[in-house]
């Protein structure tokens, strides 16, 4: 059996990087951070935020709610604050099957 190493995950995120993460602009990530309660980033002393996996993983749900769904600001509230957890796995399955289609779509071309 061959030994698989662990991807390496950092345990601090810059604005910048979860911007790029998402495909948004860093203001963007800001508002939500604002509207949003369950984002809490830590700030260093310079006062640059620095976002924890599990602030990237409330991004990804907000971001699957506002962006893939469609739903407005309140409704992505109501809807984390009502089950959270069948948000995550909708939204996890949604990245799954975008990662198929596209290794499809690659496969497809190769042939």
């Amino acid at each position: 059996m061959a030994y698989r190493e662990k991807p390496i995950e950092k345990l601090y995120y810059t604005i910048g990087e979860v911007a790029t993460m998402f495909g948004v602009n860093s203001s963007l990530i800001r508002f939500w951070e604002k509207e949003f309660d369950i984002l809490k980033p830590k700030k260093n002393n310079k006062g640059n935020r620095l976002f924890t996996k599990e602030d990237v993983d409330n991004l990804k749900i907000i971001h699957h709610l506002v962006r893939d769904r469609g739903y407005t600001l309140q409704g992505a509230k109501a809807k984390i604050k009502d089950n959270k957890d069948e948000v995550l796995d909708n939204a996890a399955i949604v990245e799954r099957l975008e990662e198929i289609k596209a290794f499809l779509v690659n496969l497809r071309s190769e042939l």
